[in-house]
């Protein structure tokens, strides 16, 4: 019994500490990130900033608040969100597939913003049109998907994919009639992820559903390790599996929808990191939540550096998150051991 008390602290620990280095590298990161673009800012700059003194040139002033930090900021809000969405999906629906576009929350958005785009509507309106699309999306799937026979898991997972389609096909329509010199490479930019475009007025748009999100998510997430059980067994603990399952689907649901609204459609992202974190920490959702975050807004601020960094024009983040993520995952899947 002792030996068992002692292996399980030691996890915890591990944990913990994993959670602190990730912690103290995404600072670094966040840092190092600060300084780096098309206008470097001097890093001992920035700590001055920081430490109070401004900086020597209203431009560097205006570039560090207007437009930099900002993305940045967002940057760590969308890798969060979204890895905590992938792992939150991955323990409710017990399929390690599972992303955060599973029920159609990217699809949503996709039309969503797609039409505000043919609709020439502002950079706000596209946002506010993508969120809107996602949520009724999965109100929509969560209808049908109660309403199917047989499992409602698999009801949920086959209205998603359903629905999905659907999307794609008003998705692909608006992209043929849309004009091809205009609209139409805006169309596609959006749907490939990025975050340009991305001031201080987004944050404030979605910090607010990341919050109501994220918080639930982190608070229960111990709750998610039971509802991975036979539904006797979490209901002999005292666990509403159902309203339980409801709640991670609709937080997990709203924290994808804010994210994909502000910086398009973003693959690999909530369905890699996850993973990685499952291999540093195992399946423990007390240690997974916090690492899927943590490590989730490091990777997405490493690859938006290398998006605004790497060539004179801006590489959309689907592009490359696809890049990274994807020969990562066939090399994890190939690998010995079981990869749930």
């Amino acid at each position: 019994m002792d030996e068992r008390v002692g292996r399980a602290r030691s996890v915890e620990w591990n944990g913990a500490a994993v959670s602190l280095v990730l912690g103290i590298i995404l600072i670094v990161a966040i840092l190092v990130s600060l300084s780096l673009g098309r206008y470097p800012i001097p890093l001992e700059a920035i700590i001055s900033r920081i430490m109070g003194t401004p900086f020597e040139s209203p431009q560097m002033e205006a570039i560090f608040f207007n437009v930099r930090l900002p993305r940045i900021i967002m940057a760590c809000l969308v890798g969060t969100s979204l890895a905590v969405a992938g792992a939150s999906y991955q323990g409710v629906f017990q399929n390690p597939l599972a992303a955060p576009d599973i029920l159609g929350a990217s699809s949503g958005a996709a039309t969503g913003a797609t039409l505000a785009i043919l609709l020439r509507l502002p950079a706000y309106l596209i946002t506010a049109f993508a969120f809107c699309a996602s949520l009724i999306t999965i109100a929509l799937v969560m209808f049908v998907g109660e309403r199917a026979r047989g499992k409602k898991i698999v009801g949920l997972i086959l209205a998603g994919l359903m629905i999905s389609s659907l999307h794609s096909a008003v998705n692909s329509f608006m992209k043929l009639v849309a004009d091809p010199n205009n609209v139409l490479p805006e169309i596609v930019y959006w749907l490939m992820g990025s975050l340009a475009k991305t001031r201080p007025d987004a944050i404030k748009f979605a910090v607010i559903p990341m919050t109501l999100g994220l918080v639930p998510l982190f608070i229960f997430r111990w709750r998610i390790n039971l509802i991975t059980m036979s539904e006797e067994e979490a209901q002999s603990m005292g666990v509403n599996v159902r309203r339980t399952r409801a709640l991670v689907i609709v937080c997990s649901t709203l924290v994808t929808a804010a994210a994909v609204s502000i910086s398009g459609i973003i693959g690999w992202a909530g369905l890699v990191i996850p993973h990685i974190a499952r291999r540093m920490v195992g399946n423990n959702y007390s240690r997974l939540i916090p690492v899927s975050m943590i490590f989730g807004a490091l990777f997405l601020l490493l690859i938006d550096n290398i998006s605004r960094n790497l060539f004179a024009t801006e590489i959309p983040l689907g592009i490359l998150t696809s890049l990274a993520g994807a020969p990562f995952f066939l090399w994890l899947i190939t690998r010995k051991g079981e990869l749930w």
